[in-house]
């Protein structure tokens, strides 16, 4: 079936709690000392990164449903870590809609990301993304900025903090050539991507815009392998999201960013045009 990320009974526009989140960092706190552990000692036990730990104790990321039976375990917490895990139901800075794909793709095994209108968001410098924020319609007042520049920041972090998890990227070359922000801020995107994409687990590919026909016409998509193993696909418009879990329309998906993978630039080829965006380092 496919399934509408649920309403949690707010607009787009209220502003978003976090005292869930602290609360459950603070729960994960208590407990972890309890057991006489450093967040050094208690990160690689539940199998995430030390600034990953500190991040959820702080109440700044959600925490993943893997950290949770994790910790819960590893804490010996009588069930409070996964009753506590029940009530983290909003995310600071992240549209509603997106925040049970968030979830998955905080511990995925595999990420794949098509995008034909912006630079995808994991792959977003601050400078970028404030410019779209600052720019939205309707107005944002300056918290609400700051606080989804906080969450597009803290995202980012998967980029590095899970180094096992392999991502792919496909991205629309007049995406990377439109001034946002200017040629100084797209000058510094090119960079960024550069950098990011040097890891072993990252691979960019750009479709040329000298392509005519390919398979990804239908719109922008993400794919993402659990840890079990188990696929789901992620489709976004303007003001909604769809999470498909149906086995049948996620292999179609599969099928054609499979096809998309054959049709745009080699790593090799979109390196080279990223240097050429850049310019002279």
């Amino acid at each position: 079936m496919t399934d509408e990320v649920p309403d949690e009974g707010q607009s787009g526009n209220e502003p978003e709690m976090s005292d869930s989140l602290k609360a459950f960092g603070e729960v994960v706190k208590a407990f972890r000392k309890r057991a006489g552990l450093t967040q050094e000692r208690f990160a690689p036990m539940v199998g995430y990164s030390v600034p990953t730990v500190a991040s959820i104790e702080q109440g700044r990321r959600l925490p993943p449903v893997a950290f949770v039976d994790r910790a819960e375990e590893v804490l010996d917490a009588f069930g409070t870590i996964r009753g506590a895990a029940k009530h983290v139901a909003r995310k600071p800075g992240l549209a509603k809609w997106f925040r049970q794909w968030a979830r998955l793709e905080a511990d995925a095994a595999t990420l794949y990301t098509y995008e034909n209108r912006l630079v995808p968001g994991l792959l977003q410098t601050p400078a970028y993304a404030k410019t779209l924020f600052e720019k939205q319609i309707p107005a944002l007042g300056d918290e609400e900025i700051e606080s989804r520049l906080i969450a597009r920041v803290e995202r980012k972090k998967l980029l590095t903090d899970r180094p096992h998890t392999i991502y792919s990227f496909i991205v629309e070359e007049h995406v990377l050539r439109r001034q946002v922000g200017g040629p100084g801020v797209m000058r510094e995107q090119a960079a960024h991507i550069l950098d990011i994409s040097a890891r072993r687990n990252i691979d960019l590919q750009i479709m040329p815009q000298t392509r005519g026909h390919h398979s990804g016409l239908d719109g922008p998509m993400r794919l993402l392998e659990t840890p079990e193993n188990k696929w789901y696909a992620y489709c976004e418009g303007q003001e909604n999201g769809l999470l498909i879990s149906d086995p049948k329309v996620v292999s179609i998906l599969q099928k054609r960013y499979a096809r998309m993978r054959a049709q745009a630039l080699s790593f090799e080829e979109s390196v080279s045009l990223l240097r050429e965006m850049r310019g002279a380092p």
